[in-house]
């Protein structure tokens, strides 16, 4: 078996000319040419910008990272936010120890920002829309922070309106 494993690694590095160094890193060649690059991430969207949860986190504050400035923008700029309306959609939480205020979609095709509306609360935030796959109709996935500021159950499956800019 390790030497079936190890024979498929060499494989690998002949393919992608992969190759560790002496440090231990892995140096990649350059792209061959006319192989399709992925589009750049448009300006303003830091999928980073909360920091990662603590290992030992247990309780939902200490899973939601997002600090109170990011909160507050996300509230106040709701009501400029999201022009462009995608549909409805049922929400699920999503990854909790995924940080930041983003939903996860089949309503997008690519990284952008929107709106969340959440009537039976009457909250509305702008959010992180990130594409999922799938079909129109199979539900999104919301970050703990952005469940939160909607007033959104935790445990429930609430129906969003989005928007798009």
């Amino acid at each position: 078996m390790g030497a079936a494993l190890l024979s498929g690694c060499a494989v690998v590095e002949q393919l992608t000319g992969a190759g560790a160094e002496a440090d231990g890193q892995v140096a990649l060649s350059p792209a061959p040419q006319g192989m399709p690059r992925p589009p750049a991430r448009p300006p303003g969207l830091t999928p980073g910008a909360a920091a990662a949860p603590p290992a030992g986190a247990r309780t939902v504050e200490d899973f939601d990272t997002t600090d109170d400035a990011a909160r507050s923008a996300a509230v106040a700029d709701a009501a400029e936010a999201g022009a462009r309306r995608l549909g409805r959609t049922v929400a699920s939480l999503g990854a909790a120890s995924e940080p930041g205020i983003w939903i996860k979609t089949p309503l997008v095709d690519s990284l952008t920002q929107g709106r969340a509306d959440y009537p039976a609360a009457g909250t509305s935030i702008a959010v992180e829309l990130r594409p999922a796959g799938g079909a129109p109709g199979a539900g999104s996935q919301v970050s703990l922070a952005a469940m939160r500021l909607l007033e959104a159950p935790l445990t429930g499956l609430p129906e969003l309106i989005l928007f798009a800019d």
